[in-house]
């Protein structure tokens, strides 16, 4: 498999190079130049097989002729000691995508990637400097996954003043080889100052860097698996048992009363994602074109509406985010648009995703209402998801449960965000990783919104 950035399909590059160097030096995005296709028996098989044997089969042919599938098995044994359960929430269904070690998706992605990136710098007498930008959970997630890595250091940027305090403790308080810059700023300013970082060739000679966002081909792609499982597991009928990091209120006495019933097989599954930086959508639109069994998506965000406006006029206009309750999705200008244009046409686009926009309080509400119904806990993001598969149901744009089976993205664990969540519906349980993380002590430096005191801090 080759990779070219999606501002110059003429040059081609490995796998290694591509998610070694993270950004091309063009300022572009490495895509794939095709998308795999699932052999028929992988195909038939997702409903029931394991969900680490789902990744190996997603994730080799992107990898072709470049690790030996012997290392690709270790490395995913080795990273997915979790899974994501789809669970039945009232007439719908809900993937956590919380139980890893720092309760978000990015434990998926990260976790691959960490033990990719050591295996592919073996040898190497050079240290590896990771630069990240992140809203909120990326950054944990890279730094847990890369923590204490041989040979592989980190470095952290977020929004000052924009993150909870939990999400800054797993940011800020590692230490060894994580470090953190607070950005006087936005999101959209720290992301900013990574890829100018990442393109500056006299920089890029002193010290050797690369990416952990989602601009980063080696993070996306495992962030596919889930679509696969999750899917396949629909159109087989089939939804999991709560996991122990399930966030139902008495959840012995509440699961069976509420839980929704199995899906119908045979019926391809609506996936509704909190989107910001549309990552995360981008891998599920890898898994379907890979034959995933999805009917099509829904990407759900704040008020910060640059692709639902897009998905609607054919108009990209990027714009200045705007704070929100669900932080990590205050994005304006999505990095990986580049990645959708680069395989899809709007028309296409449009066919297969439908926007939605979900404002603050409509997001609370949604907290509220679900928790009333049925004492099940949603964090700021997940409600997004879950308030936009209302609105567009009100707007019979997707049909009813027993016609189009609908699944939300839960994104995250939402005793990550009590400041949001306890207010409205009381404390959510907290899994024993998030209650050790509270422990830390933060440690970062703060640096304004500039790419030379970026560097200067570098």
């Amino acid at each position: 498999m080759r990779y070219y950035s999606t501002r110059n399909k003429n040059e081609t590059l490995s796998f290694a190079q591509a998610a070694l160097s993270g950004l091309a030096p063009d300022g572009g995005l490495y895509v794939p130049e095709e998308i795999p296709q699932y052999p028929c028996m992988v195909k038939s098989s997702l409903g029931t097989m394991d969900y680490r044997d789902i990744a190996f089969e997603t994730i080799k042919p992107y990898m072709h002729d470049e690790m030996p599938d012997a290392t690709l098995h270790d490395i995913v044994q080795s990273a997915y000691t979790f899974s994501a359960p789809l669970i039945g929430v009232l007439d719908r269904f809900a993937l956590e995508l919380f139980h890893g070690p720092t309760a978000a998706f990015k434990d998926f992605g990260a976790r691959f990637m960490a033990r990719t990136f050591a295996w592919l710098r073996r040898g190497e007498d050079k240290p590896l400097r990771i630069l990240v930008a992140t809203s909120g959970d990326t950054g944990g997630a890279v730094a847990d996954g890369f923590f204490d890595v041989p040979g592989i250091s980190v470095t952290v940027l977020y929004p000052k003043g924009r993150v909870t305090p939990l999400q800054e403790r797993q940011i800020a308080g590692l230490g060894k080889n994580i470090s953190a810059l607070a950005v006087e700023g936005s999101f959209d300013d720290c992301q900013k100052l990574v890829k100018a970082a990442l393109a500056d060739e006299a920089l890029k000679k002193r010290m050797a860097l690369s990416s952990a966002n989602s601009i980063n081909i080696s993070r996306l792609i495992p962030q596919a698996v889930y679509y696969a499982a999750a899917a396949g597991r629909a159109f087989a009928g089939r939804i999991d048992p709560d996991g122990e990091a399930t966030p139902r209120a008495n959840l012995k006495a509440r699961a069976p009363e509420f839980a929704s019933q199995a899906p119908r097989s045979g019926l391809p599954i609506t996936l509704c994602v909190p989107s910001g930086n549309f990552g995360n959508l981008t891998a599920g639109l890898y898994a379907m074109k890979m034959g995933a069994p999805i009917k099509r998506f829904i990407a759900a965000t704040n008020i910060n509406k640059t692709i639902p406006d897009f998905l609607a006029s054919g108009e990209y206009l990027a714009r200045v985010s705007q704070a929100t309750i669900s932080n990590a999705m205050d994005v304006g200008s999505p990095s990986n648009f580049e990645r959708m244009t680069a395989h899809f046409s709007w028309e296409e686009m449009r066919r297969i995703i439908m926007g939605v926009s979900v404002s603050d309080n409509e997001t609370r509400q949604a907290i509220v209402r679900v928790h009333e119904e049925v004492g099940y806990f949603l964090d700021p993001h997940s409600a997004v998801g879950w308030c936009g598969v209302d609105k567009l149901r009100t707007e019979n744009k997707i049909g009813a449960e027993n016609a189009e089976p609908v699944g939300v993205l839960c994104t995250a664990h939402p005793a990550k965000f009590s400041e949001v969540v306890q207010p409205l519906v009381g404390p959510a349980p907290v899994p024993a990783s998030l209650s050790r993380a509270m422990e830390r002590a933060v440690h970062s430096q703060t640096i304004p919104a500039e790419v030379s005191a970026f560097i200067e801090a570098l």
